[in-house]
Order: C-alpha cells, then sequence, then structure tokens
C-alpha cells in the first residue's frame, strides 16, 4: 500500500517536467483530451507538452502543485480570481499549443473559450487538474492530493470548483462534497461536468 500522508507537499518549479509525465500517464485514456489529441504515436509526448504548458504558465506562477514523494500524482490549484488563462498567455505561447493540439488547435480554444464562459464567478479555488499515475489509482491518492485545497477552502469560508472530464470522476468529486451544475459539451466534444464544492461549516 503506497503511503501518502506524510509525504503530501508542494512541488517545486524544478519539478514541472516530472508532474507533465505523471498527469499526461493520468490522463492518456481522458475523454475530453482524447478528443483533442486524438491516438497517436506521439500522443504521451503532447500531452506530456500540454501539462508542461499548465504547469510553467498558468499554474506555477500564482498557485500550487501538490504531490507527494515520488511524484505518483498531482493535484493543480489555482487561487480566487487567477484561474482564467490570459489572451496574452495565448498568444505568447500559441507556437507551442499548435504542437500540442496540431489541427485541432481551434476546437482547443473554442473548449477554453466555453469552459471561461460557463466557469464559476464567484470567489473560490479552481482545480483544474487531479490525476495520479494508472499504477497507483485505488489508493486513495487523488483524496489525499486534494485535502490542502479543500481544508483551505474550509479555512477561508470559498467554495472549489473543478470540471470532471468522466462519470467516474464526476462521482468521486460527489463524495467530497461536490455538487453538479449541469454539463455542457462543445459540439460532438464528450461532455464536461462543472462541479462546486460549498466549504463545510465550522465544527464549532
Amino acid at each position: 500500500m503506497l503511503r501518502t500522508d506524510s509525504s503530501l507537499r508542494t512541488a517545486a518549479p524544478s519539478e514541472a517536467g516530472s508532474l507533465s509525465a505523471v498527469l499526461a500517464a493520468a490522463f492518456e485514456h481522458d475523454p475530453v483530451l482524447g478528443w483533442l489529441i486524438p491516438d497517436g504515436p506521439r500522443r504521451r509526448r503532447r500531452l506530456e507538452r500540454f501539462f508542461a504548458l499548465e504547469l510553467h504558465h498558468v499554474v506555477l506562477p500564482v498557485g500550487r502543485a501538490w504531490t507527494v514523494d515520488g511524484n505518483a500524482g498531482a493535484s493543480l490549484e489555482l487561487p480566487p480570481s487567477r484561474w482564467r488563462m490570459s489572451l496574452r498567455t495565448q498568444v505568447a505561447h500559441g507556437p507551442a499549443f499548435t504542437r500540442v493540439f496540431g489541427r485541432r488547435l481551434p476546437h482547443a480554444f473554442a473548449l477554453i473559450t466555453l469552459m471561461e464562459h460557463r466557469h464559476l464567478r464567484e470567489p473560490h479555488y479552481y482545480l483544474p487538474y487531479v490525476g495520479v499515475t494508472p499504477d497507483a489509482q485505488g489508493q486513495g491518492l487523488g483524496t489525499t492530493l486534494l485535502r490542502p485545497t479543500l481544508d483551505r477552502c474550509d479555512h477561508e469560508r470559498l467554495p472549489a470548483y473543478l470540471e470532471a472530464t468522466s462519470e467516474r470522476n464526476a462521482a468521486l468529486y460527489e463524495r467530497l462534497g461536490f455538487e453538479h451544475l449541469g454539463p455542457f459539451q462543445l459540439g460532438t466534444s464528450p461532455p464536461l461536468w462543472p462541479m462546486r464544492r460549498p466549504p463545510s461549516p465550522p465544527a464549532w
């Protein structure tokens, strides 16, 4: 059994490469990313590039990446009002996004736009990606990785927000107190399930 609680910590920027590989493995069969990056010999590498962009240019400059010793999983956290990918970031890294999505780049940007349109507007903590490598799944690591953000939300009396990309993941988030806000999709894309977790009431 993998022990995770004692080694839970925030990742250093130098770990972005290993976390990109971890998240690429965790999301290799994800329906939505599979729609944007179809199967092919370079799919895993393209996923790694995608998560490297997310970590280097979106999450680590303003938020946190939670992981454990050995980097078997990661949970990405963005603080209130810092969840939107700026137009400057999209333009500046357009060539890198093109290497990731290729001809599907217009679909990727359209989906990002739709996700931002549907995004929760009240102050909240955003969890864009939570992933565990296949060989470490089923041991409660995903819940462990989420716990610091959920505890912070409870302490600050703020909700948490995410978009589940499968019914299986949505069921896990429901057990952690997340509530459905209504699914959406872009054209023929698989559905996304936006979910909000209200802060738990204080124990006293």
